[in-house]
């Protein structure tokens, strides 16, 4: 499917090699603002490489990042760190610090040398907790945290640093049920609500049909499949990324992918 929407995120002709070991090859797509970008596929299949690269977290071989139309490669660290923040998928602090203060640390990019965060810098992390609905919390201490309120507290952090682009890697790893529905539906509506552009790695191809608004599949580091989730999460495509029989079952307007059974 065309990206119609101006972009701001644009991935390039993307290779990643470790040594020898190719791990992404010719991968190129764009993202939109108020959009949630999922990226699907097995283990191993390059998701976490790729997201690293946009964090610039690993240098590609091949191929460029743009964001907001500007080379990763020219972007002072505190500039990247202006434009994409990053939740990753557990956080273990070496201090029991409040809610508070990690969510004061996504104000770190916009501080000068050896300062401290004033009261805007309060104000917005404050600000971030009330979008979170996590603000009657703010002076728990983080070790202290539910897997839902700890994943909620580090998308205030996010949020606090006030960067276009979120990236997120499995968001909903060890949540349970209702904590990966309620992770998931508020990056949804922070992304249209506040016009972020959202690319996340997902386990479960189902989270990705409910809640992103376009799909990558990734399998041997290579992209083979980007579009809306209806038009990718097909059975034939996941049973490709997957090596198993894969069913797509409908109920209403819900779809549901299931594992099939062989025939």
């Amino acid at each position: 499917m065309t990206q119609s929407r101006p972009s701001v995120v644009d991935i390039e002709d993307l290779g990643v090699a470790y040594g020898n070991a190719e791990v992404l090859h010719d991968l190129t797509m764009a993202i939109g603002p108020r959009e949630v970008f999922a990226i699907v596929g097995p283990n191993a299949a390059g998701k976490t490489t790729l997201l690293r690269c946009v964090e610039r977290l690993l240098t590609p071989k091949t191929g460029t990042i743009l964001i907001d139309g500007r080379d990763l490669k020219t972007l002072s660290a505190r500039d990247m760190s202006r434009r994409s923040a990053s939740v990753p998928q557990s956080h273990t602090p070496a201090f029991p610090y409040t809610v508070q203060d990690i969510v004061l640390m996504g104000r770190n990019p916009h501080l000068g040398k050896a300062s401290q965060p004033g009261p805007h810098d309060v104000a917005v992390a404050q600000e971030a907790m009330d979008e979170l609905g996590i603000r009657a919390i703010a002076l728990r201490s983080y070790t202290q945290l539910s897997g839902g309120q700890l994943q909620l507290v580090l998308l205030a952090r996010a949020l606090a640093q006030e960067a276009q682009v979120l990236l997120l890697d499995e968001p909903t790893a060890h949540l349970d049920f209702r904590n990966r529905h309620v992770v998931l539906s508020t990056i949804r509506d922070l992304a249209v609500r506040l016009g972020l552009t959202v690319i996340m790695t997902v386990h479960d191809p189902n989270d990705a049909m409910q809640y992103a608004d376009r799909v990558g599949l990734v399998i041997d580091g290579g992209l083979i499949a980007l579009g809306s989730p209806d038009e990718v999460l097909t059975a034939d495509n996941l049973g490709r990324l997957y090596g198993m029989p894969i069913e797509v079952l409908t109920d209403g307007n819900r779809r549901v992918i299931v594992a099939g059974t062989s025939s």
